[in-house]
C-alpha cells in the first residue's frame, strides 16, 4: 500500500482548454480528494489580444497575449481547485493553415520526441493513475491539439507507467443538441460547404462508442466560472452566452473514450477512476 494520492493528469493545448472539455472532471475529482495535474502545452499567444485585437492584425503582440492568458489560466486553476499546473510554454501554432503553424518554436513544429520527453519527466514525477488528452484528430483538427495527443501517447511509451488513458469526445447526440442551442441563442451559423459539413459530422462519436460518461452537473457552475476566468477570449467562448443554468444542462456530462486500462473495469463506466478505488 502507498499513501500517494490518486492522481489525474490532463494534457491540454492552450489556456482555456482545461475548462471546456475537462473542467467538470477536474473540479469533481479535486473535490473528492484526488490530485489533479494540468499540463498546458502552449502559451496561447495566438488568442485575442487586449481590446479583442485578432492575431495577424496591427497591434496584436503574442508575448502580451501569452502573459495575459497565463494569468487567466492560473485563475481558472484556482476556480477548479487544480492541485498542480505545469506549462510547457511552446508557442501557440494558431489554427490549421495559419502562417504561425510554420513559425520556428511553434508547438506544431516541435519534434514529437522533444515534447514527449519533457512530458514523460512530468509523468514520472506525478505518476498519474489517469491521463486525459485528445484523440488523433485533436477532437476537431487543431494542430496544437493534435500535437498534444501525439506527445502524450509518445510520453506514455517512454515511461513504465500504466495509467488508465482517455481521449475526450462528445456524443453525436450532444453535438446535435449543441447546434440547436447555438441557433436558439441567435448565433450566425452560415450553411457550411460540403467539405466543412462532412468534417463537422465526424466530430465526436456515436453514443454507443463512448466508454465513459462522467456526471459533473454538480460542478457545472465551477466549470462556467473557470471558462469566464479566460475573459480575454470571451468573444470566442460561445458557452458563456447561455448563462449558468443552460450551461449546466448542456455541459453537465463529460464523455471520454478509454484507450488504455489495466484494471479490467467494465465499460461503459461512469468514473475515470473505476477499478482504482
Amino acid at each position: 500500500m502507498t499513501d500517494r494520492p490518486l492522481t489525474l493528469m490532463a494534457v491540454h493545448a492552450h489556456p482555456d482548454d482545461e475548462a471546456t472539455g475537462t473542467g467538470g472532471v477536474l473540479a469533481r475529482y479535486a473535490a473528492e480528494g484526488i490530485r489533479t495535474v494540468l499540463v498546458t502545452c502552449t502559451d496561447g499567444g495566438c488568442g485575442d489580444g487586449p481590446g479583442g485585437v485578432k492575431p495577424g492584425d496591427p497591434g496584436h503582440d503574442p508575448a502580451t497575449v501569452a502573459s495575459m492568458r497565463r494569468q487567466e489560466l492560473e485563475a481558472s486553476c484556482g476556480v477548479l481547485k487544480i492541485s498542480d499546473l505545469e506549462t510547457l510554454d511552446y508557442a501557440d501554432s494558431g489554427m490549421m493553415g495559419w502562417p504561425s503553424n510554420d513559425a520556428p518554436g511553434s508547438f506544431w513544429q516541435t519534434p514529437v520526441e522533444e515534447g514527449a520527453a519533457r512530458l514523460a519527466e512530468l509523468m514520472r514525477h506525478y505518476r498519474p493513475d489517469v491521463v486525459v488528452t485528445y484523440d488523433e484528430n485533436g477532437f476537431y483538427g487543431h494542430p496544437d491539439h493534435i500535437q498534444a495527443h501525439r506527445i502524450t501517447m509518445a510520453a506514455l511509451e517512454m515511461t513504465s507507467l500504466t495509467p488508465k488513458v482517455y481521449w475526450t469526445t462528445m456524443p453525436r447526440s450532444g453535438m446535435q443538441r449543441f447546434g440547436e442551442i447555438m441557433r436558439e441563442f441567435g448565433e450566425d451559423m452560415p450553411e457550411p460547404d460540403p467539405a466543412e459539413a462532412a468534417a463537422i459530422a465526424e466530430i465526436g462519436l456515436p453514443d454507443d462508442e463512448i466508454t465513459t460518461w462522467v456526471d459533473t452537473t454538480a460542478f457545472s457552475d465551477q466549470k462556467f466560472d473557470a471558462l469566464a476566468a479566460h475573459a480575454s477570449q470571451g468573444e470566442n467562448i460561445f458557452f458563456l452566452k447561455m448563462g449558468k443554468e443552460r450551461f449546466g444542462e448542456l455541459m453537465g456530462m463529460e464523455t471520454f473514450v478509454r484507450v488504455q486500462d489495466a484494471t479490467g473495469a467494465a465499460i461503459p463506466e461512469n468514473d475515470l477512476f473505476a477499478g482504482l478505488r
